[in-house]
């Protein structure tokens, strides 16, 4: 592993081009992924799962990113709880399986016992001085939000309050806390997470890969909003389908605008509200309802709701289901990507929803992203990439490049 000093390092930021592509080593590098790590992702509120995974009391799951792994439990009182699964008494990991129930938490090594709030219970035969209650399970910063549970992993966490207020209305109007995890789904993708995430930060790709997207969504939402408000050049055509549609949906008493962070800050936040393809009513096949209507919605309104709450997660909503992504570094070359689809708690499959008829959109369409992105990390391995420029319809990527630049060379200070 070759390391770099801080002045390296910065020189190396300092050469990066406007509107083009990062050097190899941003994309390779096992220093920089730990900086990575350490410095962007640890520092956001990122959601790992929903409050529908862990429905009964002692209920867990893992969540494991870098070398941290974090315990996620539902208490008595309902109350969630975030521990890193490190026994204090000599470290083992204590929980080994990824979910599962328990009502005590047991260490397999020396079976130190702690409950679920993360106090010491049991420890045999320490010293008449040992006091319990010095010895409780380190917590992660947790919060839960209209379902979602969301981690920090920093010592000192931006305030969770103002982390959402920008996106919180559009999270809302769905009712995702009266929702359940229809499927839950992994595609671990061989590539750095910054390719990961500069595929799915710009739409240029969608037209020649992505047939399945372009059938549901509008070409001219494609070419100015695919990624996002202000990642596309402008469209005169689709602005009028927005204002039209706009008007439309107020009358109706639902929701409409977009927020949009002009630079990339701490949390990186966006939302937006905007008309699916004329005659789409939800993303499906066919555009037909799939499910029963979600949170305020009085009807459908053929609109699409795209909420990014951090670069890590994205939550992409119809009126009657919700996609959420989740994206993992876990090495240099490798993230994991977990897509969960949500539908009303009270909808049961194959009487309200066709679970394939459902995910099938995003399902193919990440399967394609893979495949993409697998081919871009094969590409920038080899000693003939170079920093390529960007297109018009890749401004998001741009966004998201000096965002990150920004913060890693802060960390540097």
């Amino acid at each position: 592993m070759i390391c770099m000093n801080n002045s390296e390092l910065k020189k190396l930021i300092s050469r990066q081009k406007s509107n083009y592509s990062l050097d190899q080593e941003f994309y390779v590098s096992q220093h920089i992924f730990d900086l990575d790590i350490k410095n962007i992702f640890s520092k956001q509120w990122v959601f790992v799962g929903h409050i529908s995974r862990i429905p009964n009391y002692g209920d867990y799951f893992l969540f494991n990113i870098g070398k941290e792994s974090i315990i996620i439990v539902r208490d008595k009182d309902d109350s969630v709880h975030a521990h890193y699964n490190v026994c204090r008494h000599r470290g083992s990991h204590i929980c080994l399986e990824n979910e599962g129930n328990s009502k005590v938490l047991i260490c397999p090594y020396h079976a130190w016992t702690y409950n679920l709030d993360g106090s010491l219970r049991g420890a045999r035969l320490m010293d008449k001085d040992f006091n319990k209650n010095d010895w409780h399970l380190h917590k992660c910063n947790s919060q839960l939000f209209e379902g979602l549970i969301f981690i920090n992993l920093s010592e000192h966490p931006n305030d969770f309050e103002e982390f959402i207020a920008p996106t919180k209305k559009f999270i809302e109007f769905h009712g995702l806390s009266d929702a359940k995890i229809a499927n839950r789904q992994y595609y671990p993708t061989e590539g750095n997470w910054k390719l990961t995430l500069d595929n799915f930060h710009e739409c240029y790709h969608c037209q020649p890969s992505h047939p399945e997207y372009c059938q549901v969504h509008d070409k001219d939402y494609i070419i100015a909003y695919g990624a996002g408000s202000n990642t596309g050049p402008a469209s005169e055509k689709f602005d009028n389908i927005l204002t039209e549609w706009n008007t439309k949906v107020e009358k109706m008493g639902h929701l409409t605008g977009e927020y949009y962070e002009t630079e990339f800050n701490d949390y990186s936040r966006s939302a937006e509200r905007t008309p699916l393809k004329e005659g789409m009513f939800t993303e499906t096949k066919t555009g037909k309802p799939i499910s029963k209507l979600m949170g305020k919605f009085k009807d459908y309104d053929c609109g699409y709701t795209s909420v990014g709450t951090s670069p890590f997660n994205s939550l992409l909503m119809c009126n009657d289901f919700a996609t959420l992504f989740t994206f993992i570094p876990i090495s240099p070359l490798y993230t994991q990507v977990e897509l969960m689809w949500l539908v009303h708690k009270d909808a049961e499959e194959g009487k309200d929803y066709n679970l394939e008829e459902m995910k099938w959109m995003w399902d193919v369409t990440t399967i394609a992203d893979k495949r993409i992105i697998e081919d871009n990390q094969k590409g920038v391995l080899s000693k003939k990439y170079v920093p390529g420029p960007l297109s018009q319809m890749e401004r998001g990527l741009e966004k998201f490049k000096s965002w990150y630049l920004k913060h890693l060379e802060n960390s540097l200070i």
